[in-house]
Formats: structure tokens, C-alpha cells, sequence
């Protein structure tokens, strides 16, 4: 059974930064993709990173670029995406996702974790 399980959330002043950490078991991902999506109270959920497993291709929503970097340790089974220059806007439930193919569409994706709060203070 395939297990996702975010951690690193918390309250951030605007401008700072966090790493949140995604701890995968039940499976072999050498094939997935690990993603990661946010939701905002009363929106919809976003596509904000995803890596492959494997060769390490990542990509990234345009609004985070140059600020987001998402990274997996194989040896761990964990990925983890640092988030740089935090804005208030970004304040949302942060969920660490598991899919064999990359789609930024969420209704795509198979596997998800319960997600993780992250408050930015402005």
C-alpha cells in the first residue's frame, strides 16, 4: 500500500523560506513521478513541482520558478521541495503527490499524501 507522508509545514514570515519533506513507502517509484501541489482555501489545487523518479527531470509552475526546487533523496525514498521568498499568497495545504506519468492536471495523479499547512505571514 502506497504511502505519502508530508512533513515541514508551519508559519513563515513573508520573505522566508521552508523545506517540506515527503517520506514515500509501498512501492517502487523508479518509474513515478513525485509532484507537488498546494491548495488555498476555497480554490481549486495547483500543480507546483514534479520530478521524475529516475532521471531527475523536474518541472516547475511559472509562478514559483526561480524561487521552488524540487530535489529526492533515493536512498531515503523522500522528496523534498525548498521554497524560497515566500509571499502570503502562497499560504495553502501542500501536498506531496505519486504518479507513473507527469501531468500538472491533479486529477491525474494516483497516490497523495494528507498534506501539510504552510502559513505565510505577511
Amino acid at each position: 500500500q502506497v504511502q505519502l507522508v508530508e512533513s515541514g509545514g508551519r508559519l513563515v514570515q513573508a520573505g522566508g523560506s521552508l523545506r517540506l519533506s515527503c517520506a514515500a513507502s509501498g512501492r517502487t517509484f523508479s518509474s513515478y513521478v513525485m509532484g507537488w501541489f498546494r491548495q488555498a482555501p476555497g480554490k481549486e489545487r495547483d500543480f507546483v513541482a514534479a520530478i521524475t523518479w529516475g532521471g531527475g527531470i523536474t518541472s516547475y509552475a511559472d509562478s514559483v520558478k526561480g524561487r521552488f526546487t524540487i530535489s529526492r533523496d533515493k536512498a531515503k525514498n523522500t522528496v523534498f521541495l525548498q521554497m524560497n521568498s515566500l509571499n502570503a499568497q502562497e499560504t495553502a495545504v501542500y501536498y506531496c503527490a505519486a504518479n507513473p506519468i507527469m501531468s500538472r492536471n491533479p486529477e491525474r495523479w494516483d497516490y497523495w499524501g494528507q498534506g501539510t499547512q504552510v502559513t505565510v505571514s505577511s
